[in-house]
């Protein structure tokens, strides 16, 4: 029988027991890569996540049942934000400086995992941490000025929570379809005809032509079922069941998901049917929420001038070091805000004209829609059926389908 783990023991990504005390031993990737560098040679390919890797699976902390990983891409936002922040208060141009590489690091991050197809917690901490320490400094910074009354914080704080419960309830289930077992899958002969291929990304028009899009099954798509009502459906050859019309599979949850949009990396979890309604909420209540404390920040510090004014021509910003944290703070906040507007405006054209990110990229990909709007709206005109229509499709999205009886369906 094997001896339980203590404390400070673990069983590694390979499978074998090892103790925190020897999380700086045996690293033949970093070994390697150091030998290769001093004798000025280049690194193989993948050396530098496969470093990474091992990093991430030796930092934990001591548990009773043996030590517990600590997820590493938690731990930046926490440590670098208030240090970039504070130093940016310091001057004017190390507050340029710091203002512009943070969105730049933050975006190659993002290329870096969207490239690695892997999921991380890094744009959710950093996301949530932001609005911590942005309402901390507010209250700490700002309110002690006497400018902001009780009924303003508490409006404020309002917001803040509407906004956290929008994201706990995007956060829920997108609409998973259920993953078929060994007993329930249904075999091939169940389909119309071999010869009638359909694609994996759900979408009719790319189904009908047999093109295989988005890398999901290249060569593995199977033919075309009728749903009940006449929909065409499509099979999954990775989750192995066939889904309705404009599911997707995402390729990093894993699962198929009903009406798939996209994958955010804000909330790191897909939006779909089920919760697009809390995405948008989220993202309405974080837009107001946080013009609303830049505006009172700004009347704060900036006292006589309109708040688009003060935010480009404030002289009396860098006078004292609370201050500067402040005007610093409403800055990074505009930079956040304006990224998330943007979002917010896709969404709001993508469901003005019924269309899905996921279609829209794959409509691009196969030259089948239109650019309008500037391209900030790919039209496929495959579900498009008016401004009205098209919002009241989806705000009755994630209701249960209505029962029709037996008169009707005769």
């Amino acid at each position: 029988m094997e001896e339980p783990l203590c404390c400070c023991e673990y069983v590694d990504r390979r499978g074998e027991r090892n103790h925190l005390a020897a999380c700086c031993c045996d690293c033949q990737e970093l070994d390697e890569s150091c030998d290769r560098w001093l004798s000025c040679r280049s690194l193989p390919p993948g050396a530098l996540e496969r470093i990474a890797d091992t990093i991430a699976d030796r930092c934990r902390v001591p548990w009773f049942a043996g030590a517990v990983k600590v997820n590493v891409s938690l731990v930046p936002p926490m440590v670098l934000l208030p240090v970039f922040l504070h130093v940016a208060a310091l001057h004017f141009l190390l507050g340029l400086v710091v203002l512009t590489s943070l969105p730049a690091v933050v975006l190659w991050y993002y290329y870096l995992t969207h490239r690695r197809k892997e999921r991380t917690l890094f744009f959710l901490s950093l996301g949530l941490f932001s609005l911590g320490y942005m309402y901390y400094v507010f209250l700490q910074e700002v309110v002690p000025r006497g400018h902001v009354g009780y009924s303003q914080v508490a409006l404020l704080t309002c917001g803040l929570i509407l906004m956290l419960v929008a994201l706990s309830r995007a956060k829920k289930d997108p609409g998973y379809l259920p993953i078929s077992t060994a007993d329930d899958k249904p075999s091939q002969q169940a389909f119309p005809s071999k010869n009638v291929r359909g694609s994996s990304n759900g979408l009719h028009g790319a189904a009908a032509s047999g093109h295989s899009v988005n890398g999901e099954s290249k060569g593995h798509s199977r033919a075309l079922a009728e749903g009940r009502e006449g929909v065409k459906m499509d099979w999954c050859a990775k989750c192995q069941l066939v889904r309705p019309a404009r599911a997707g599979h995402c390729r990093l949850c894993g699962r198929c998901v009903r009406r798939l949009d996209h994958h955010c990396v804000w909330i790191n979890s897909c939006v779909g049917e089920q919760n697009h309604h809390a995405f948008i909420l989220a993202l309405l209540f974080f837009m107001l929420t946080s013009l609303y404390g830049i505006m009172l920040t700004l009347d704060t510090i900036c006292r006589g001038r309109t708040p688009f004014t003060a935010l480009f021509y404030c002289p009396g910003a860098y006078s004292d070091y609370s201050s500067a944290l402040s005007f610093t703070c409403v800055w990074y906040c505009a930079i956040v805000t304006a990224g998330m507007g943007y979002i917010l405006l896709i969404q709001l054209l993508n469901i003005s004209y019924n269309v899905t990110e996921r279609e829209a990229r794959l409509a691009l990909r196969d030259n089948a829609g239109r650019r309008l709007l500037g391209g900030l709206v790919i039209d496929t005109g495959q579900y498009n059926r008016g401004f009205l229509c098209n919002w009241g499709h989806f705000l009755s999205l994630g209701s249960p389908p209505q029962q029709r009886s037996a008169e009707d369906i005769v």
